[in-house]
């Protein structure tokens, strides 16, 4: 099975880039990556579902990879992004589909799953839990564990690094694009158990003048081989070098958008099909272990079961066995 070979849709104004792999009549299983990935972060769960008759496709979303770079940050508030899904699934044939989404991904599926839940046989997240009223720094905030992140020195707690693309959105762009190879080195790290109770390193993005203070280029540091191959480096770093960074990190600059979004959702926002969280267990950010987090998400979900991963933030790269045993014996109860 080849995961390497990319499929184009062309829709008005937009071109969506994606993998697909498995039986062409099999049950589909769409996988949506977050920042700053590509389709190909899902390639494992990909072989291992396509193995077990699943037609798993992963696209490249807006900004990312071999997809549209729209110059306009509007482009990547959240209604355009689940349109971009919406135009690839009808394309897929349509079939209600398991969808399953990583951090900025996941909201992108929340979101779809909320507002076209027909579309959904059923909905699987990972590091980033639901949020009914919608997801941005206005909605997270009052969820911040204020013991560890005091308001007086932490108005944003771990959720700092989210409000700085509003206050710096062009420096932190050039700065990340300063030295890509060294900029995804330094996001794609395994996870620290030690971390679990500490300060995260995305609560300290403004004091610190940006995410590499001074210099404004990331440090030459190795890549970890316990997230990423050698291969996949390459293709990220290839990719990021070619689109840059600015219509990812758009994505960070619609909230009022996107909670204006989520208040016309059907019912409130309430999911009714079936639901699997995957916490990641040492994820400094995304922390929903020990927290209240994920509490919202509890409550607006009506058939919802909760999964423990040991990793950091990258689950399906750093854990993906962990990742698959999770998804397959929750999928095997939908059947």
């Amino acid at each position: 099975m080849n995961t390497r070979e990319i499929e184009f849709l062309e829709t008005e104004g937009h071109r969506t880039a994606y993998l697909q792999i498995g039986p062409a009549d099999g049950p589909l299983l769409i996988f949506v990556h977050g920042w700053p990935e590509l389709g190909l972060i899902w390639r494992h769960q990909m072989e291992h579902f396509a193995r077990l008759g699943w037609r798993c496709v992963a696209p490249d979303m807006r900004g990312y990879g071999a997809s549209s770079v729209p110059a306009d940050p509007g482009a990547y508030a959240v209604p355009e992004l689940v349109q971009d899904l919406l135009h690839l699934h009808d394309e897929l044939g349509g079939e209600p589909a398991v969808w399953v989404g990583h951090d900025w991904g996941a909201i992108v599926v929340w979101s779809l799953a909320a507002q076209h839940g027909d579309r959904c046989r059923a909905v699987a997240n990972i590091a980033v839990p639901y949020l009914a009223q919608g997801f941005g720094v206005r909605s997270f905030v009052p969820l911040i564990d204020r013991d560890l992140y005091p308001e007086e020195t932490f108005k944003y707690g771990q959720w700092d690094y989210f409000h700085y693309y509003s206050a710096a959105f062009d420096e932190v762009t050039a700065d990340f694009e300063a030295n890509v190879a060294g900029s995804i080195s330094v996001f794609f790290r395994r996870g620290i158990p030690e971390s679990v109770g500490e300060v995260a390193r995305t609560a300290l993005i403004s004091a610190n003048g940006g995410w590499f203070g001074e210099s404004h280029r990331a440090p030459d540091v190795p890549r970890d081989e316990a997230v990423l191959s050698a291969e996949d480096f390459a293709a990220l770093v290839q990719a990021f070098t070619a689109t840059g960074f600015r219509g990812a990190n758009s994505w960070y600059l619609n909230d009022e958008t996107n909670l204006a979004y989520a208040a016309t959702a059907p019912d409130g926002g309430k999911l009714r099909m079936p639901v699997l969280f995957v916490h990641a267990r040492w994820d400094p950010t995304c922390r929903t272990l020990g927290t209240t987090l994920a509490e919202p998400m509890r409550a607006a979900c009506t058939d919802l079961t909760e999964a423990v991963v040991d990793s950091g933030h990258y689950v399906s790269l750093e854990n993906a066995e962990g990742l698959e045993s999770s998804l397959e014996s929750w999928l095997a109860a939908l059947t």
